[in-house]
């Protein structure tokens, strides 16, 4: 009898610890870390009317966050080059958007007389028209997105993007960098190289879509947080948007359900 009785108590010691240590990775993953001193703020125009970025869905990069450098993004180069040179200022939407900011930024045309652009023949993926993009990336660079996260959990982020040469970006969850292996550590995300050697236009090799699935793997809390997306080498990558869902088999975990 006694051999059952401590048996037993081994066996509830042991349920006891497991509750325990789930109730702590719970706690760790809704747990809000927005930075307390960050000056940022959601972008909001006409169109971007929600203000922080929902997820799950879609984050588009050019709605980085209002503030300016150092504060909400760090570019080489005060001049947006994509708004108002590239896309001439004319009053349209497209073409000023946040052309007086530092990213460069521009949106995918479709249509264009003469010679394809974003809709042409090399793209992998066809991006949706009008879509805007931050641009002109180079190593060093960096933007934040407000994201407001619905449910606390483990997602897995595509990402619309090309890249005439490869390269490598990072994400950072409210100011941790989170490799692609669900961990929150820093670590490099490789950006496949897009390139073609078939493209008669040489000028069009930044113009070849691709959609990378679930490039991005992190743990995020309930609530606004701040990404930032981090330009580690290479550069020359138009980044159009990271759609975050929730990872099979992830979320119902972290959330202590089965």
């Amino acid at each position: 009898i006694s051999v059952r009785v401590f048996s037993s108590a081994i066996a509830l010691a042991a349920i006891s610890f497991a509750t325990a240590n789930i109730s702590a990775q719970t706690n760790s993953i809704t747990k809000s870390h927005f930075p307390k001193n960050y000056k940022g703020t959601p972008f909001t125009d006409s169109h971007y009317k929600v203000g922080a970025q929902v997820i799950p869905g879609k984050v588009d990069c050019a709605a980085y966050d209002v503030g300016g450098e150092s504060v909400a993004y760090h570019d080489t180069e005060p001049q947006n080059q994509g708004s108002g040179m590239l896309n001439p200022a004319d009053g349209s939407y497209l073409n000023e958007f946040r052309m007086h900011e530092g990213v460069d930024t521009s949106y995918t045309k479709f249509k264009i007389p003469k010679v394809q652009v974003d809709d042409n023949p090399y793209d992998l993926v066809q991006p949706p028209a009008n879509q805007l993009y931050v641009g002109w990336t180079m190593p060093g660079e960096w933007f934040n997105l407000t994201v407001d996260v619905k449910e606390a959990g483990t997602y897995a982020a595509d990402l619309l993007y090309t890249s005439n040469r490869g390269g490598s970006i990072s994400v950072e969850l409210n100011g941790k960098q989170a490799a692609g292996d669900e961990t929150e550590t820093t670590g490099p995300l490789t950006i496949p190289s897009t390139f073609d050697k078939n493209e008669p236009v040489a000028w069009r090799q930044w113009h070849h879509w691709n959609m990378l699935h679930d490039l991005v793997k992190l743990n995020l809390p309930a609530g606004k947080s701040v990404l930032t997306v981090h330009i580690l080498t290479e550069g020359q990558m138009n980044l159009a948007y990271f759609d975050f869902k929730p990872a099979k088999g992830h979320v119902e975990l972290v959330n202590g359900k089965k």
